[in-house]
């Protein structure tokens, strides 16, 4: 079944079928052809993960993020970031970076990051003399920050299927979050001063930058209220979701009054929509990992390791390679959902944290989002900037190498995703 559901399934993606799609037509024809197993229980593997409790925090963390990112509050994010490296070198791309760190706190999605930024800030840059592959690179790398700073989403999925904890999982990506952010602005600055790119010069409006950042304090206390309410153990990820949602219209409708029905309608439809690609990649890929399970796939990958690589430096560069192959073809969260099931094990066998999986999954997989050939804020940010793909792989070689040392670092020091 496994063989036949595998082959189908790259057919599919070689005939730029949907990932989803692409997932329940092999699983379906690989029992067909190759079980005996009745078809509905297809329906019945795919019904069983919708009733996942902690899914609900998916489509209210979106929410969340929608509605602060498309009110006044997303323009006094952008303003503030300005405001803080503006004047630096390299500064003004410096704020895709600061920028995306800090609505990391708010939406947990690379996508939408890219697009409410980038759509922003990309022009400008390019207004101020930078090169539009630059600012292209920028944005498609700067926007995957967004997914390792609570709340994620992606962190959600994984803990779908390894069973590790979400507060764990949200903890143990800030350090690596920072540290990306760190490395990228780095990169803009050494790049600013090796190619002479423009900056701000003018004396820092130290009265200015203390009311936008009052202004835009209110978001960069969401993920603060997230994080403490776990830490402390007042609510469940799924409840802090909808507190969310609350904080979210409390704050547009009475700090900064731009509040709307139809800005609340236009979001909830934003996080059904999103949610229902994520919910039918999940419903697809536990019908796929259900056919791996029977086929003992996992079992046979586990000897087939412990038989080739005696170490766990071994297992573990051998997992990060599957990982970027991976994710330069396939979007993140199917991804995460078709490889943790076979992951999770192989760490457990070896004594890998979990937690710290997790973490190097996202990681790695988020390398792929700005990866040809189907990287997805590659292709955003380079239509942003109305750059080749060409131009903007090229302006992100130096961005590669900051994710790659960043993953080994995770890779191979634990200490970087410390948990409580």
């Amino acid at each position: 079944m496994s063989l036949i559901m595998v082959a189908i399934f790259g057919l599919l993606l070689f005939l730029s079928f949907p990932v989803a799609h692409s997932l329940v037509i092999g699983s379906t024809l690989g029992i067909m052809w190759g079980g005996n197993l009745p078809l509905f229980a297809v329906i019945q593997q795919m019904f069983a993960p919708t009733q996942s409790f902690p899914l609900i925090a998916i489509p209210f963390f979106v929410m969340s993020g929608e509605l602060m990112m498309s009110g006044k509050l997303g323009r006094h994010m952008i303003d503030f970031a300005t405001d803080l490296v503006g004047r630096f070198r390299g500064g003004h791309a410096q704020v895709s970076v600061l920028g995306s760190t800090l609505f990391g706190g708010v939406s947990g999605s690379a996508v939408a990051d890219a697009t409410a930024l980038g759509s922003v800030l990309v022009p400008w840059q390019k207004s101020l003399g930078y090169p539009a592959g630059f600012c292209g690179a920028t944005i498609a790398a700067a926007s995957t920050i967004d997914i390792l700073i609570p709340p994620s989403i992606p962190l959600i999925l994984y803990s779908l299927v390894s069973d590790a904890s979400i507060g764990a999982l949200f903890f143990a990506g800030i350090v690596p979050g920072l540290m990306l952010a760190i490395g990228f602005m780095a990169v803009c600055n050494i790049s600013a001063r090796l190619r002479g790119f423009p900056y701000d010069k003018h004396p820092i409006a130290w009265g200015q930058m203390a009311m936008r950042g009052l202004y835009a304090m209110p978001a960069l206390m969401l993920p603060v209220i997230v994080l403490f309410s776990l830490r402390f153990g007042l609510a469940t990820p799924t409840e802090i979701s909808t507190i969310a949602v609350t904080y979210s219209i409390i704050i547009s409708a009475v700090l900064y009054r731009d509040m709307s029905w139809e800005r609340i309608k236009r979001s909830i439809f934003f996080a059904g929509t999103a949610t229902g690609v994520v919910m039918l990649l999940i419903m697809a890929s536990m019908v796929a990992g259900w056919i791996l399970t029977l086929d003992q796939i996992p079992e046979q990958f586990i000897a087939w390791a412990q038989g080739n690589f005696n170490s766990k430096t071994g297992i573990l560069l051998l997992m990060n390679l599957i990982m970027l192959v991976a994710g330069m073809f396939i979007d993140l969260p199917a991804a995460i959902l078709l490889l943790g099931p076979l992951f999770v094990p192989l760490a457990q066998a070896y004594g890998i944290d979990l937690v710290q999986l997790g973490v190097m999954m996202v990681v790695n997989l988020a390398i792929g989002l700005y990866s040809p050939p189907v990287g997805t804020t590659l292709f955003i940010g380079s239509m942003l900037a109305k750059a080749s793909i060409g131009e903007t792989v090229k302006e992100l070689l130096p961005f590669y190498a900051v994710g790659l040392t960043v993953l080994a670092l995770i890779a191979y020091v634990p200490a970087f995703t410390l948990h409580p």
